[in-house]
Order: C-alpha cells, then sequence, then structure tokens
C-alpha cells in the first residue's frame, strides 16, 4: 500500500474512524487514483476526524478542498479523496457499492 495511503488510514485508525476501506483505482477510468471511505461515530466526530487529519498530514499533503456537512465530509488531496461519513450516510449513499461496480466493469473489459 502506497505510504501516502497508509498515513491516512493510520491517522482514521487512532483516532476511531470505523470500517476504513481503500479503492486502489489507479487502473481504472476514474478521476483520482485512490479513495478513502471511513465510518465515524457521529457528526462532531466526522469533524474531529477532520481535523486530526488536517493536524497530521500537513504540511506534507495539500488539502485542495474540503467539503464539509454534518453527516458527510469529503477531501480533496487531488490523486486521493477520503470520504469520512456516519454510520447512516455511508449505508444510504453506498458508495463502495458503485466503486465495486467500477473495478469490475474496468476488469470485464480488460479481459475482453
Amino acid at each position: 500500500m502506497d505510504k501516502r495511503i497508509e498515513k491516512i488510514t493510520a491517522v482514521l485508525d487512532k483516532n476511531k474512524a470505523d470500517a476504513i476501506e481503500v479503492f486502489d483505482l489507479k487502473e481504472k477510468d476514474y478521476f483520482v487514483d485512490s479513495v478513502v471511505i471511513a465510518t465515524s461515530l457521529n457528526a462532531r466526530h466526522t469533524e474531529a476526524l477532520l481535523n486530526h487529519l488536517k493536524t497530521e498530514l500537513k504540511p506534507a499533503e495539500h488539502f485542495l478542498g474540503v467539503d464539509i456537512s454534518d453527516e458527510w465530509i469529503v477531501i480533496d488531496l487531488g490523486d486521493i479523496l477520503i470520504h469520512i461519513m456516519t454510520p447512516e450516510y455511508r449505508v444510504k449513499y453506498n458508495i463502495e457499492e458503485f466503486l465495486s461496480k467500477l473495478a469490475a466493469q474496468q476488469r470485464d473489459e480488460i479481459q475482453e
């Protein structure tokens, strides 16, 4: 695993994020190389995880954009997207299913 991704997942894990998943999309037709998804305990924890990432990743990482709502935060590092979601939003939006289908579609096209 990429050292940057390892650092991101370590920060999330250390600060009690749950169900951390990493999608390697370097060979896929997607606009970033990697996506990290993590579940927070609640809205307050979601924002706390963002603050931990900012503190522990800067200055090595450049936060190009951060989209914040009460239940879901998306962090754009250019080639990596980090999604931190409450359990309800993670189930509701099910990003893993979309990314898994994308990966499977790409595998099928390569095999043909």
